[in-house]
């Protein structure tokens, strides 16, 4: 009878220390090695934003505005070409701009090249030029608001490309502003040339000079312009 006593006796511990374990649950051993997490914690934040750098664009160009300036009606806006690729880029001759209304709908316009009809000072005639990788060039694009004929509407676009030349991609560029041409139907460009390596990139391009005289049988400019 003892022998039967103490055998039902180690069974009673043995079976209250089992039911004491089973109660333990997964949080009673978080953070004890060998054990899982649970549940997972969540990914670390990322407390900066690095926003990658631009892509150079197939053609190994990239052509962006640099700013305008305006005096008396006369809008001069600063084009840079970038040769982003691997290998040296040839340039002779002058940008290419397109000018699109606020629909995007394309403005038909008379391009001058060396900007005669417009103003003075921008007529040198183009020379080869040929970037290094790296490299700039730069040119401008110049209008004027002038309305010569009160019954013709005026033009303004809101969007404008630029081709470094006839039948090559274009790339949209920043206006910066209006292109308000009156009723001119004209818009004028300098001819592409290198820019000085050891001159920082402009974040506007220079004043232009002074505008030509414009013809008494020209409107002056809307002064609320």
């Amino acid at each position: 009878m003892i022998f039967r006593g103490g055998v039902g006796l180690r069974a009673g511990v043995t079976l209250a220390a089992a039911l004491l374990l089973g109660a333990c649950t997964d949080s009673d051993h978080r953070g004890q090695g060998g054990d899982p997490t649970y549940p997972p914690p969540p990914p670390p934040s990322a407390t900066t934003s690095v926003d990658p750098p631009a892509e150079c664009p197939v053609t190994g160009v990239r052509v962006r505005s640099t700013g305008s300036d305006a005096a008396m009606g006369l809008r001069a806006l600063g084009l840079e070409l970038v040769n982003c690729g691997d290998r040296p880029y040839q340039l002779n001759g002058y940008p290419v701009p397109h000018v699109f209304d606020e629909q995007r709908e394309p403005i038909l316009l008379r391009v001058v090249n060396g900007a005669k009809e417009i103003t003075s000072g921008f007529d040198q005639p183009p020379r080869p030029v040929t970037l290094a990788p790296g490299e700039r060039a730069t040119a401008v694009v110049l209008w004027r608001n002038l309305v010569t004929d009160s019954t013709v509407v005026a033009t303004t676009g809101e969007f404008l490309t630029v081709a470094p030349a006839a039948g090559r991609p274009a790339d949209e560029v920043d206006p910066d502003g209006p292109i308000d041409l009156g009723n001119t139907g004209r818009i004028g460009v300098s001819a592409w040339k290198k820019a000085d390596p050891s001159t920082p990139a402009p974040t506007r391009p220079a004043p232009p000079p002074a505008p030509s005289a414009v013809p008494s049988s020209v409107s002056p400019p809307d002064s609320r312009l």
